[in-house]
């Protein structure tokens, strides 16, 4: 199996990018508020309640039980007392949301809203869930997990938000708002250890004059030794090391309505990419990998690997500069964002001992992002937010692979003289209109559009049998395979109409469209491929729900129903073609899918001191027609998934918190409480077995059955506790917290994959884990 004939039919079912992972047919991928919340200045532990929260899901501060839109606002000090280290721990705290880690990239999260997600780290291609920072949008998954660290508040919208968020947020938007310089001089600090040796060190810095401005210095160090057991190195697996941080300055000259504010920040991580090998007795990688590390299970033998060292480096800089002025009449709010990051990643894909697919990847990513809006009132019972928006990105890829080398000692850099190189360029512009008209004192009508235009190219190109230089990678070094330009437009519109017939009780109903912009296939191997771009795909959302607030709000309900019409899905396809044999291309799937939904959640305040959360989502979603061209021996035929499941789109969530705090002599004892149930879901669109459908003795049609077992998720019950002991020391707040998350000991994975019928791997679930903080606050 040594000889090139081998090497040319290993490489024949594996695309040409190190994820070009897929079966024959497909890879996975207002009004006023009447009251407001406080930030939890610092990082209180235990910040007051005061009822009605505010949101700024519709760019107009509100309250959460007067927004017509199904959102969750996350309660970020419950996050915080568990420990948690990204937003990684939102997964199935609301309704219909789930958050994985995609360790194929640096702070990439594999993120789904209602069914609708995106599973792949290049960069071409745009998540399906938008995750805003401080106003601005995160172009890639790539960055998309962010830390839980320094969070004022985090709101989750379910639905396409397209007409104020972008064109990019077909399921929805998880809007992430830091906290602002307080103005006044104040410390926050603390240290956590925990299980697996894992430290982390958080310290927030305010000063400033007590009116005009403010500044506030940050710093975050979290590493750990990781959770895996490399039994092929003799340590352990999974381990990371990172670094965040960076400065926020608050300008507000007093009496002028206008207000700035500048933050700069950087990430430095640096991590083990390891995998688990889940290959099988009937893939090929088995025949040549040491039996034991074959047939092996996808829950607890996860936590045992066998993969060779790896590295990933990511260095990632930001900055953000807010401008508002309120002129009375009309605020004006201008956001300009930018973005920047390079990678270094080495990874050993198949998980074994046996060198068969190693790479190396490298990549640099830059946005810049400008929005600018107007928000004000039109006449008495008429508000408005219009605004513009334009956004740049450009990266580029250069992969070198070790397929069937059996040379673990040569660097992929050195062994592939036909490593790919990648690189695009979007262009985007939008200009947008959100409008609340109130018809009847009790009934308001809501509508609004957004108009984008976006502009998409991409180079493609293989060495040609040429050494490459990684530290000295031009364009020019590499053979043209081909190149694409295409432009893609599109108009979103949404209305609702919300009837309140008390400041309790809201019905609201809702249609809204949702796009993902076309674009090319960076994973395409030949001139025509890889110059034929994909389309658009449109999500049209219809949506029923009812707020209500009872017994002086200590009783809040929400409900939604929701049907989405997902049409003209864009799938990786693989088709013969290229250096390899085969490319993976993406595509339109016009029957698309349809997701139908109900989902619950609410807060009980029992008494000033103990609060009960809970929300509950039931899904049912199904393909519709899916049928894509595929490969099977080296004829293309049809291939049906429409039986198969949706990834990432459990049946059934459900979560319950409680919070209680008891006031003590010294302070107060605080006790958090979460459950999180989630139900089995696929990761990868793939194959549990093929039932070719023949006709005059040919191959005519290809049913797949069911996705491969592997890649489904066991139930989980995810159950997280804290126990915080807050001390009031004069000026100086004290405290003592000890945690424990997955306390079940839920085994299972995040991410798995199967490859072509080379061989599969999946990434594992955090097992139980617990610690202790100390920190004080002044």
């Amino acid at each position: 199996m040594k000889t090139p004939a081998a090497r040319r039919l290993i490489a024949a079912a594996l695309a040409t990018s190190a994820l070009g992972f897929s079966l024959p047919a497909f890879a996975a991928e207002a009004d006023e508020p009447q009251a407001n919340e406080p930030q939890a200045e610092q990082g209180d532990a235990a910040p007051e309640d005061t009822g009605a929260i505010i949101v700024t899901a519709r760019r107009r501060s509100e309250t959460l039980q007067s927004t017509p839109v199904a959102i969750t606002a996350v309660n970020t000090a419950m996050l915080e007392a568990k420990g948690a280290v990204n937003i990684g721990d939102l997964q199935g705290a609301a309704p219909g949301l789930l958050i994985t880690q995609q360790n194929s990239g640096a702070q990439a999260a594999n993120i789904s809203i209602r069914g609708l997600t995106y599973a792949d780290v290049e960069k071409s291609q745009t998540p399906t869930v938008g995750v805003v920072v401080d106003g601005v949008t995160i172009g890639t998954n790539t960055g998309q997990l962010q830390d839980a660290f320094d969070v004022a508040q985090i709101e989750v919208l379910r639905g396409p938000q397209g007409t104020l968020f972008g064109a990019n947020t077909i399921g929805g938007v998880i809007n992430i708002t830091r906290s602002k310089p307080t103005k006044e001089p104040g410390l926050k600090a603390e240290a956590t250890y925990g299980r697996f040796n894992t430290l982390s060190l958080k310290a927030i810095a305010n000063y400033g004059n007590g009116e005009s401005w403010g500044l506030k210095a940050y710093y975050f160090h979290n590493e750990t030794d990781g959770f895996y057991n490399n039994v092929t190195q003799g340590k352990n697996g999974g381990w990371s090391k990172g670094d965040s941080f960076g400065g926020s300055l608050l300008f507000t000259p007093v009496g002028t309505g206008f207000e700035a504010q500048l933050t700069v920040e950087k990430v430095n991580q640096t991590f083990d990419p390891v995998v688990a090998n889940l290959a099988n007795s009937s893939e090929v990688f088995c025949a040549f990998e040491p039996a034991i590390e074959c047939n092996r299970n996808n829950t607890t033998d996860l936590y045992t690997v066998f993969s060779a060292p790896a590295t990933s480096s990511y260095s990632a800089p930001n900055a953000t500069l807010e401008l508002n002025y309120d002129l009375d009449a009309v605020k004006l709010t201008m956001i300009t964002g930018w973005r920047k990051s390079t990678e270094a990643q080495t990874q050993d894909f198949d998980g074994s001992s046996t060198d068969l697919y190693y790479v190396d990847r490298r990549q640099h990513y830059e946005q810049w992002s400008q929005e600018i809006r107007a928000a004000g009132n039109l006449f008495d019972g008429f508000d408005y937010v219009v605004g513009g928006f334009y956004f740049k990105s450009t990266y580029d890829l250069t992969q070198w692979s070790r397929v069937f080398g059996f040379s673990p000692t040569v660097a992929p850099t050195v062994f592939d003289l036909n490593s790919q190189h990648v690189e695009g360029r979007t262009e985007s512009y939008a200009f947008f209109g959100d409008f609340n008209w109130k018809l009847a004192d009790t009934v308001r009508l809501s509508f609004g559009g957004r108009w984008s235009h976006d502009n998409k190219q991409l180079f493609n190109g293989f060495a040609g049998g040429k050494l490459i230089d990684p530290d000295n990678v031009d364009r020019t070094q590499f053979v043209p395979v081909g190149t694409g330009n295409a432009n893609f437009s599109k108009f979103t519109p949404k209305v609702g109409l919300d009837w309140r017939p008390n400041n309790d009780l809201m019905v609201y109903a809702s249609w809204s469209r949702g796009y993902r912009s076309g674009g090319f296939s960076p994973r395409a191997a030949t001139a025509a491929t890889a110059s034929t771009p994909f389309q658009n795909e449109t999500v049209d959302s219809y949506e029923v729900g009812l707020k209500l607030a009872a017994f002086d709000r200590k009783v809040e309900l929400n409900l939604a129903g929701f049907v989405s019409d997902y049409k003209d899905m864009q799938q990786n396809l693989t088709l013969p073609g290229g250096p390899t044999g085969n490319q993976t291309v993406t595509g339109n799937v016009p029957g698309g899918a349809l997701i139908k939904g109900i989902e619950v959640d609410g807060t009980f305040r029992v008494t000033d001191n103990f609060k009960l959360t809970g929300s509950v989502a039931v899904m049912d979603s199904k393909f519709r027609n899916f049928v894509a061209n595929g490969v099977l021996g080296t004829a293309i035929v049809p291939f049906d998934y429409s039986a198969n499941r949706l990834i990432y789109a459990p049946k059934f969530t459900a979560s319950l918190g409680a919070e209680y705090t008891q006031p003590t002599s010294f302070g107060d004892i605080a006790a958090n409480l979460g459950w999180r149930h989630i139900s089995p879901y696929d990761q990868q669109l793939s194959a549990a077995s093929l039932t070719p459908v023949m006709s005059g003795g040919n191959v005519t049609k290809v049913i797949v059955n069911g996705n491969d077992p592997r890649v489904r998720t066991t139930t989980q019950d995810l159950v997280d506790a804290a126990l915080t002991f807050n001390f009031d020391l004069n000026s100086t707040k004290a405290y003592v917290r000890v945690f424990g998350r997955n306390l079940l000991n839920e085994k299972t994975t995040t991410h798995a994959f199967t490859v072509a019928g080379l061989w599969s791997f999946g990434m594992a679930l955090e097992p139980r884990t617990y610690g202790a903080t100390i920190g004080f606050k002044y």
